[in-house]
């Protein structure tokens, strides 16, 4: 399993970038991967994030854009507009979780 180091941290990842330790991940370095593509997360950016981790320990699995709509209360218009593109996948990716079942 391939290893990434950003600012001094070491984490676990997948082929594709995603992690694989759920506990390597912290707020700081959600905020360092966020720049990297982009995004200066505020809270407005880390509401859906803390949801993802709360929601996929609970239930096993990382949350979809229709879960985070259905059960998280986040408008999927909203959630493209704070990460323009793939946001289930980017935000998997800050959150430090899998892919979401379903992404390509």
């Amino acid at each position: 399993m391939p290893t990434n180091t950003l600012n001094g941290r070491s984490f676990d990842v997948d082929d594709e970038g995603f992690f694989t330790v759920r506990d390597q991940w912290s707020e700081e370095l959600a905020h360092d991967l966020a720049a990297l593509i982009g995004v200066e997360l505020d809270e407005e950016h880390l509401a859906p994030l803390l949801f993802m981790r709360k929601d996929a320990g609970e239930e096993g699995n990382t949350p979809t854009l229709r879960r985070m709509q259905t059960v998280g209360g986040f408008e999927v218009r909203d959630l493209y507009r704070l990460y323009p593109g793939k946001p289930a996948k980017k935000m998997a990716w800050l959150a430090g979780l899998p892919k979401p079942v379903g992404c390509v």
